[in-house]
């Protein structure tokens, strides 16, 4: 769902930077992290020196586990008041995140920040928006802490779940012992590790299938690297390994934060509306508020079209489906 923007940050894979500082269209909510190894084959990539690496196949996990965190990451006793999950926020059926500018906190106010999609969400360097969490167990156990969001905590979590025979019976076969908070945290991670989203169309361009861009969306990569937009998108998830200012020229949405961590932009034609504040309804309108904002530039209608085509040849599928949501 969202965006970024100008400072260099320091991060893996960011040694790929163009010279100009940039960002070109953003994605959504909170998370740190360090890419758990995949026991996967890597997928086959021609040599075409591009900053931009295609997505690898989901980690092979205790499948137990990951069972066993799927089915949490849907159930509403891990909020304090039995009333969400984590699925209210991050609809893994659609985007990986929501559809709202905000959304709503435990007490009926907005959340601060746009949900950021947890699609890919390991892939990054850190967590949230503000890059405040470094494990992806971090954001969790802040997640299901936070009283804007589940106001609970992994102890009384596994105290709720040891009370329900089939989930104790589930954790006996997955962890060997009946629930405790530090397994729910696994679980939840693990199921998270899971939500990889290869075989996007420009990830089959990058392994050698020339007929998956159309002349447009090839345009509008190539404009995408000579603005500069792939000094802070790029690698494997087209962002989310640096921190950037944004508003380097002009205003960019809301002030505050002032420093974010590049958000990825797989998936990004899924996650409107879009930046920080959620304040940008599409993606049009995104793509040409960055150009402005980070590389004082007007765009004119044929750039802009090519950069949002460009941009949708990044959705990727889950479960051998397209990841869905409303452009």
């Amino acid at each position: 769902m969202r965006l970024l923007t100008g400072f260099r940050g320091a991060g893996p894979g960011a040694g790929y930077r163009g010279g100009v500082i940039a960002i070109c269209a953003v994605l959504l909510c909170c998370v740190e992290v360090t890419p758990a190894p995949s026991q996967s084959p890597p997928p086959v990539v021609l040599d075409r020196g591009e900053p931009i690496t295609p997505i690898p196949s989901a980690p092979a996990l205790d499948p137990l586990k990951v069972a066993l965190g799927e089915k949490l990451f849907s159930d509403r006793r891990i909020s304090h008041d039995n009333s969400r999950s984590c699925q209210y926020c991050h609809d893994v059926a659609t985007n990986g995140a929501s559809q709202k500018r905000h959304d709503v906190g435990l007490d009926g106010s907005d959340l601060a920040l746009n949900s950021l999609t947890v699609f890919n969400s390991t892939l990054s360097f850190r967590f949230s928006w503000e890059g405040k969490f470094r494990t992806i167990e971090a954001d969790i156990n802040a997640s299901l802490e936070s009283p804007h969001t589940m106001g609970s905590s992994a102890v009384e979590i596994a105290a709720k779940l040891d009370a329900d025979l089939d989930m104790r019976g589930r954790f006996m076969a997955a962890y060997g012992r009946r629930p405790e908070g530090d397994d729910v945290v696994d679980a939840l991670a693990s199921f998270q590790r899971t939500l990889l989203t290869p075989g996007s169309r420009f990830d089959r361009w990058l392994q050698g299938d020339d007929a998956a861009l159309s002349p447009d969306e090839r345009d509008g990569y190539r404009l995408f690297k000579s603005l500069g937009c792939s000094a802070c998108h790029q690698g494997v998830n087209v962002g989310g390994n640096l921190f950037e200012r944004h508003g380097i020229f002009h205003p960019l949405a809301s002030p505050e934060p002032k420093i974010l961590r590049v958000p990825s932009l797989r998936n990004v034609a899924t996650t409107a509306p879009y930046f920080h504040d959620g304040s940008a309804p599409t993606l049009d309108d995104a793509v040409r508020k960055m150009a402005m904002a980070q590389l004082n530039a007007t765009l004119t209608d044929q750039q802009a079209r090519s950069l949002v085509a460009f941009l949708g040849s990044l959705t990727g599928t889950y479960r051998g489906a397209p990841v869905g949501g409303s452009p």
